[in-house]
């Protein structure tokens, strides 16, 4: 009988480093140790432990101790990993000091941070052209002071059509000047796809439908309430950054109005900057929004971290100041009525739903439609301008209207932008 030669290559494993210092609670540290296991597993890679360090000093040489630091790569060493992952950001010279400790160099044991993980899991999830360009920046911006790193390929991990390209070996083979050059071609390749982006978003606001964004941590559940609403079947995993490509989709509000629901790519805490500044033409999709539904996952213990977090973002891509409505998603997941009081009491004016079973749907529909619609405004536009009429039928909610022979008057529940648009129709009470 021949014998079996198994030729699928086997998950890298990886020990993983939980920091806690002075600037964080064993709760924080815990909770993001955690969110680290998840990205880990994300990727793919095979856990071989995970080390929880209390760093009472820093050092600029490991981050940590000389001893602590010499006791860790023994022991990754000794479970035969090929990386060493950190819950922290490593300067280029940190991650050089680990890897020419003579116990990794023997083993030739990486040192990857947290930066570097995510970068490299936003790689595995690429799929479109712009996602890529965005990607292969961060990349490059992030390899550029790096390049005597030790790259991991974890990129293999991944697999599709977009998955077979490697990453470490070729930047270790560009020099610095090359980098450049790259890093200029693709700065200017996303300008284009940002010019595009405008050019979309002023044919959407010419068709006068209110744009509404779905943000949050990643994994909340933002692209399966975007299935629940509208359809869409967009990937929905159980994974963290399952959606880094803004999804849109028509959806009618149950007094008629129309409104256009986007999908974002998730946050995190500590979202390296590199990635918001690639996926800025992306992420600005929630700042130029009418109106953000802010996904809230209820079954995550780390909610008001998480909360504060997309806060956080949304401040930095100057979406701060656009109405928001809370989502309070998976509430099947919740164990009583009580929990649930719990959370509506510290969330005001927020909306529970279960996309998993359509709960709550319909309110938050109409609630959604309440928000955009405003207050009642009166219009009169000349006979002939019917198209505005159907403007205001396709994105508000008419409450009445009068054809006379030389006007169409229509009172209506709109939006403020589009009474902006409007305003020279105005009629003064």
């Amino acid at each position: 009988m021949k014998e079996l030669i198994e030729t699928e290559e086997k998950p890298k494993r990886a020990l993983l480093i939980g920091i806690r210092d002075g600037k964080r609670s064993k709760k924080e540290a815990d909770s993001s140790a955690r969110e680290l296991t998840g990205l880990v597993d994300t990727l793919g890679l095979e856990i071989a432990s995970l080390e929880m360090v209390h760093v009472r000093e820093k050092s600029a040489q490991y981050g940590m101790g000389t001893g602590k630091a010499e006791e860790l790569a023994q022991k990754a060493a000794s479970l035969e990993v090929e990386c060493i992952i950190f819950d922290r950001d490593l300067s280029p010279s940190q991650q050089r000091n680990w890897e020419e400790l003579p116990v990794c160099m023997n083993a030739g044991i990486s040192a990857i941070d947290r930066q570097e993980l995510i970068i490299q899991i936003f790689a595995s999830r690429a799929r479109t052209r712009e996602a890529e360009l965005q990607i292969n920046l961060a990349e490059l911006v992030y390899a550029l002071p790096r390049l005597q790193h030790k790259y991991i390929d974890l990129s293999r991990q991944r697999g599709g059509h977009y998955g077979t390209r490697g990453s470490g070996e070729t930047r270790l083979e560009t020099d610095r000047r090359q980098l450049e050059q790259r890093i200029h071609r693709l700065e200017e390749e996303l300008e284009e796809v940002k010019l595009q982006r405008q050019v979309q978003r002023k044919q959407r606001e010419r068709q006068g439908i209110p744009v509404c964004a779905l943000v949050g941590y990643t994994n909340a559940g933002k692209s399966s309430v975007l299935n629940a609403l509208t359809g869409a079947g967009v990937l929905a995993e159980d994974k963290l950054f399952a959606t880094l490509d803004p999804t849109s989709r028509r959806l009618e509000l149950p007094e008629g109005m129309q409104i256009l629901v986007v999908d974002t790519v998730g946050f995190i805490r500590r979202l390296p900057h590199n990635l918001i500044n690639a996926f800025r033409s992306t992420l600005e999709e929630a700042s130029h929004a009418d109106i953000l539904l802010h996904i809230l996952d209820v079954s995550e213990e780390e909610h008001t971290g998480q909360y504060e977090t997309t806060l956080s973002v949304l401040q930095e891509l100057g979406a701060g100041d656009i109405p928001m409505i809370t989502v309070l998603n998976k509430i099947d997941r919740l164990q009583s009525a009580e929990e649930l009081e719990a959370f509506l009491k510290m969330y005001p004016d927020s909306v529970p739903i279960s996309a998993t079973n359509g709960k709550g749907l319909p309110e938050l529909c109409a609630h959604l439609e309440h928000t955009l619609s405003g207050g009642i405004t009166r219009f009169r536009f000349p006979p002939e301008r019917t198209d505005l009429a159907a403007l205001l039928h396709r994105t508000g909610q008419v409450i009445a209207e009068n054809y006379g022979e030389n006007f169409i008057e229509i009172e209506a529940r709109v939006d403020e932008r589009t009474v902006g648009r409007l305003k020279e129709y105005l009629v003064n009470e």
